[in-house]
């Protein structure tokens, strides 16, 4: 899992005007919530493998539909 630093974010708020406490606080709450959600986020590969599958379902419904076209089509012969 990637770690990720929130040490700008600290110095961000300070500058901002809160005092270190309350930056470090606010800082060290918004870690604890990123890193509970970091594991629920996609991933470029997830992305790409949806995307596949989706292509590969569309195709299988436009064969699926061109076949019950001919299978229609073949009942009625043409004059």
């Amino acid at each position: 899992m990637t770690t990720i630093s929130f040490d700008t974010l600290i110095k961000t708020l300070k500058s901002a005007g809160f005092e270190k406490r309350q930056a470090e606080a606010q800082t060290e709450l918004l870690e604890q919530v990123v890193s509970d959600h970091v594991k629920e986020l996609a991933t470029k590969r997830d992305i790409a493998e949806l995307k596949a599958e989706t292509i590969q379902w569309m195709f299988g419904v436009a064969t699926g539909q061109a076949m019950f076209i001919i299978a229609i089509l073949k009942m009625f012969p043409s004059r």
